[in-house]
């Protein structure tokens, strides 16, 4: 800094203003400054300023899987307003499960990030509340904390699910299944719920058999669709859970003898381009994303209140396999 200062015929004090985009600076000055900048190689210490402000200006988020299409647009915006407050993001992959969850949590607490965004693979996070208390803001997304009291920015997956039912209910259908994820997991739990409030809401019985909840692998997926399209009385329509099921259940039906209606939760690639095109209960990930890192933000700059729920609408988009009535004989 001291180099810098020299070359540019100006204090110490103008070159730390103009490294942190402080105010205060005149353009000339800056361009000079720059130019030192330029011309010496300069770089700032950031381990010296972590001493020196208490801050490492990162942000850890721990999602369920970096690979998901889903998670691309959500990671992408918390980078976007990370990089608008001057921060680096450190992301990871939980896997759905709750012990690399932890563990991801808190190697990032163990290097110091200024805050932490969360979608939870467990159900228990009280582990958090050392690093909470000692000044890591938190928000939890996608998913609500466990046993804590935090931030949280969901989507509405009771109200889009029972709007995803409807829509069939609407469309004819009387016998619908619904494939989900793992029950313990808030998303799928409430997803469930809107699928029974809404046959509940349209006087429609409920087939225990209709319905099938845990992993998302496309066996396990892929043999439950053939299960409930099967025998004499089978399903004429399906609700998917989430995309990864929606892409199983609609290799599954395009091999079925006869048409069955699909509506997923969650939007996927291509969706629009197959015939017909599937229709989805759209969240905004990007939003979701967005929101999170917001409101983690609006933490580190210092606003104190208590714990927020921000719930977002989804929007239903029909495309076609909604809208296929029931299949006769």
């Amino acid at each position: 800094m001291k180099d810098v200062a020299a070359r540019a015929g100006v204090g110490l004090k103008t070159v730390s203003r103009v490294v942190n985009k402080e105010p205060g600076v005149t353009a000339d000055t800056e361009r000079r400054v720059q130019e030192a900048i330029t011309a010496l190689g300069f770089r700032r210490n950031d381990s010296a300023r972590i001493l020196r402000k208490g801050r490492t200006a990162s942000v850890g988020l721990v999602l369920e899987d970096l690979a998901d299409p889903f998670y691309a647009p959500l990671n992408r915006a918390v980078e976007e307003v990370a990089r608008a407050h001057g921060a680096l993001l450190i992301n990871g992959s939980s896997a759905e499960d709750p012990d690399r969850e932890r563990e991801l949590a808190l190697a990032l607490c163990a290097r110091r990030v200024d805050g932490l965004i969360v979608v939870p693979a467990g159900d228990d996070h009280r582990y958090l509340e050392p690093e909470i208390a000692a000044g890591i803001a938190t928000v939890f997304v996608d998913r609500p904390a466990g046993r804590i009291s935090a931030d949280a920015v969901l989507s509405d997956s009771f109200g889009g699910a029972h709007e995803g039912v409807a829509h069939l209910v609407a469309h004819g259908h009387r016998r619908i299944g619904f494939i989900g994820d793992r029950p313990r997991i808030h998303t799928a739990a409430e997803r469930l719920r809107g699928y029974r409030a809404a046959m509940a809401d349209a006087g429609l019985p409920v087939d225990e058999s209709w319905i099938s909840l845990g992993p998302t692998a496309p066996g396990r997926v892929r043999a439950e669709a053939r299960r409930m399209l099967a025998g004499d009385r089978p399903v004429t329509a399906l609700f998917t859970g989430n995309n990864r099921v929606t892409a199983t259940a609609v290799r599954v039906i395009a091999a079925h003898a006869r048409p069955v209606a699909l509506v997923g939760f969650d939007d996927l690639e291509l969706a629009d381009l197959l015939s017909p095109g599937v229709t989805v209960v759209a969240q905004d990930p990007a939003r979701l994303g967005r929101t999170a890192a917001e409101r983690l933000f609006r933490r580190l700059d210092g606003v104190v209140e208590p714990p927020r729920r921000v719930e977002l609408p989804t929007r239903l988009i029909a495309r076609g396999s909604g809208e296929l009535p029931p299949a006769r004989g």
